[in-house]
Order: structure tokens, then C-alpha cells, then sequence
């Protein structure tokens, strides 16, 4: 029952992902970050298989870190995507494939606008204004398709934000408890309070 939502307005993406940790119906987590900070200006929402995602996650936390460490520059969005993208397909021809779904947002500081893109587990990557992974997508897509302004603040992007996730709690059957949500701009990445 894992859901994440993104969406991106005059200057920013705001990244929101569900904290709890499940398996079936077992409920072992309630605080669990499930939005890697990849770099100053990247981040990336993981949901999936619970190994899967976090081991991947890490993976490509480690490369493009790595990547910035050997170039002295840090990827931008559209490269860390398609790299991301890449690395998914590489594995999906493996015989262990990642079962993840991405919401990878960031700020390119060259082009001074937000990027969003939306990846699933068959390396499937697109840029969106705004996107969804899980259950929740099903309520949130057509009220962010509705309210959701691409040049709006951030405090309108918020408000249509806490639309999604409150429909979210009221219409799925088992909604989540809490959300953590990121923002990523020209001055980096940050926790947000809703």
C-alpha cells in the first residue's frame, strides 16, 4: 500500500512519499525516509519490493555520488535519469531484476527549472509536471490533474499537495498514517512540515 507523489511549480518539485514499512498485512515501520537525497539538488522517491528498493536506491545513491567525486560536477536531472533508466533496464535482462518504481525530482542549475520524471521497473522513464507511484495514484492523478498549477508557489503546490494526501487517507482502505515530503529549488534539498 506504498504511495508517492510529486510535482513541480515556478522553481521548485516537491517530493511526498508514505512512511510505513509493510509486508502483507504486517506493519513492522512507521518512520521509514523512503526519499533518497542523491545530491544537492536531486532527489529520489523508492517504492517496491522492500529489498529491492533500498538496495537500489543506495546503489544509485553511491553512483552518482561517485560520479561527482570523479567529474567534480554533479549529474544533472535529465542525465541522473537516464542513468537510472539504464540501470534498470540492464537489470530487467538479468536474471535478478529490481522491482522499484521512481519518482526522481531535481533542480538543473544550468537550465534554472525543476525536472520531474517518472520511472517504473521496466525502465520506463518519462518527464511530467506532476506523477504518482502506488495506490494512492489512483485518487491523487486526477486531483492533481485538476488543482495542480505549473506556476504556482510553493505554498499553492503544498496546499494541492495536502489535497492529494488527505483524499488519500479518506478514499484508500488501508491509507497511510504519515508522509515526509521534500522540496528540491535553487537552494537545494529540504524537509518540509505539511
Amino acid at each position: 500500500m506504498e504511495t508517492s507523489f510529486a510535482l513541480t511549480g515556478k522553481g521548485y518539485v516537491i517530493v511526498a512519499a508514505d512512511t510505513t514499512a509493510a509486508r502483507s498485512i504486517v506493519k513492522m515501520k512507521v518512520d521509514e525516509d523512503k526519499i533518497k537525497e542523491l545530491s544537492s539538488h536531486l532527489l529520489m522517491s523508492y517504492s517496491g519490493e522492500p529489498g529491492d528498493t533500498i538496495q537500489f536506491a543506495e546503489y544509485v545513491e553511491r553512483n552518482i555520488r561517485l560520479y561527482q567525486i570523479r567529474n567534480l560536477y554533479p549529474l544533472r536531472p535529465a542525465a541522473a535519469a537516464a542513468w537510472i533508466r539504464r540501470s534498470l533496464a540492464e537489470s530487467l535482462r538479468s536474471r535478478h531484476p529490481y522491482s522499484v518504481n521512481l519518482l526522481l525530482g531535481g533542480y538543473d542549475l544550468a537550465d534554472h527549472k525543476p525536472n520531474l520524471y517518472w520511472i517504473d521497473y521496466l525502465g520506463t522513464v518519462v518527464e511530467l509536471p506532476f506523477a504518482a507511484h502506488g495506490y494512492g495514484s489512483y485518487f491523487a492523478l486526477s486531483l492533481l490533474d485538476r488543482y495542480h498549477n505549473p506556476e504556482a508557489s510553493l505554498e499553492e503546490g503544498l496546499a494541492t499537495l495536502k489535497r492529494c494526501i488527505e483524499e488519500v487517507s479518506k478514499r484508500l482502505v488501508v491509507s497511510p498514517d504519515r508522509f515526509k515530503v521534500k522540496v528540491v529549488d535553487k537552494d537545494g534539498t529540504r524537509e518540509v512540515e505539511l
